[in-house]
């Protein structure tokens, strides 16, 4: 197990699901956390776990879609730990489930604007802090395996995990001398807040159906997902770049 001890990690969507158990991973590997959320109450949850645990951490309520705020969140990091190591831009939302012709446009926007643009904001200000350091940094976006597929009713959704991908792909191109690394990983259905709010994991059919669909037969866990994200920013994976790493049970291989 890498030790991240003096190193600092934002985590945006960090006040639950996979953004909570990743910056307690952080947290737990020595890093100093960065808790960025629009859940303030969840999010200084998350910071006081990790102070009672004998880590230290930080929350900023964040707003990826606008980029004066991922700016002031990358500004705390610096401002209360010195630098920036490690970001997980994993902050997302699932959005309205609907067939391409019925879905107002406006919802397909929100949807992308957290989930395109939302990635785009945070990489912005965190690859010019991450280049400004002598010795880089590690960015990994929380795509999806969707990202990779199509899948009925989730247009914005899958159309954003897709640019994402694009967007990791485009920086890892760009930073290749830079000494910044930028990898996504792409879950399959976890078993978060976030699928719960979608109706998955509280039907029994629909959870079935969902959990056949991977070759495990069974749906991820957030902490699956956070060693991932530790594996992909650590030494470990220093020749590791541009990559879309599905955590996702074999979604794929079916």
């Amino acid at each position: 197990m890498t030790s991240l001890s003096n190193t600092v990690a934002i985590v945006t969507g960090g006040s639950s699901g996979i953004g909570k158990e990743t910056a307690l991973t952080f947290a737990e590997r020595g890093a100093r956390v960065v808790v960025a959320d629009l859940d303030k109450e969840g999010g200084q949850a998350v910071v006081e776990e990790i102070e009672a645990a004998g880590g230290q951490a930080v929350f900023t309520e964040t707003d990826v879609t606008d980029p004066d705020s991922t700016e002031a969140m990358v500004e705390t990091a610096v401002e209360e730990f010195g630098r920036l190591d490690y970001a997980f831009n994993n902050a997302g939302i699932g959005g309205t489930q609907a067939p391409i012709h019925e879905i107002e446009p406006e919802d397909w926007a929100a949807v992308v604007d957290v989930n395109l643009q939302g990635v785009f904001n945070c990489m912005h200000a965190e690859l010019q802090q991450m280049q400004s350091q002598e010795d880089g940094g590690a960015i990994v976006n929380n795509a999806s395996v969707l990202g990779k597929v199509g899948f009925e009713g989730a247009s914005g959704y899958v159309a954003a995990k897709h640019g994402v991908l694009g967007l990791t792909k485009t920086a890892a191109l760009e930073n290749g001398e830079t000494g910044v690394r930028i990898n996504a990983v792409c879950p399959g259905f976890i078993e978060t807040p976030l699928l719960e709010a979608g109706g998955i994991t509280n039907d029994p059919d629909l959870r079935k159906m969902i959990e056949e669909r991977h070759a495990l037969n069974r749906l991820g866990t957030s902490e699956e997902v956070a060693d991932a994200v530790l594996w992909l920013v650590s030494d470990e994976a220093s020749f590791v770049t541009g990559e879309a790493l599905g955590v996702e049970g074999g979604y794929l291989s079916q």
